[in-house]
């Protein structure tokens, strides 16, 4: 299994646009495809964003990703890193993937230190479009 950490763009997408790439990527996780990994960080900002009422995402539409993404995930502590940040909110993500060797998928690259684990939607589906 492939080990993955959404940045929260990466569900914001998915539930506004439910075709997108971002959405397929989310699906991947409910096949068991994909293990999310996570913190406690990550999962109060979903919450946080997804619950925000300009992005009018029910309520329960967020829980149940939520619930998805936690009961399917491995869930770690981690302890920050050093590396400096472009932008410093999004180390949480950065730390989580580093620590889990996973790949951590964003819209915002630029918000990352360069790292080949570090990919854009559409890269990461390109790059296992024959292992999925």
């Amino acid at each position: 299994m492939i080990k993955i950490v959404l940045d929260t763009n990466i569900l914001v997408s998915a539930l506004w646009t439910p075709a997108g790439n971002a959405s397929a990527i989310v699906n991947l996780i409910f096949t068991d495809k994909m293990v999310p990994c996570f913190d406690n960080h990550i999962i109060n900002e979903y919450r946080s964003v997804l619950h925000r009422p300009r992005l009018s995402y029910s309520q329960g539409q967020v829980d149940k990703l939520l619930k998805e993404i936690i009961d399917r995930g491995y869930s770690v502590t981690v302890t920050p890193s050093v590396v400096e940040m472009p932008d410093e909110s999004d180390r949480k993500f950065y730390d989580t993937a580093v620590f889990c060797s996973a790949f951590l998928i964003t819209g915002n690259i630029k918000h990352f230190p360069k790292d080949p684990l570090i990919i854009t939607p559409s890269g990461f589906l390109e790059k296992f479009k024959n292992s999925l």
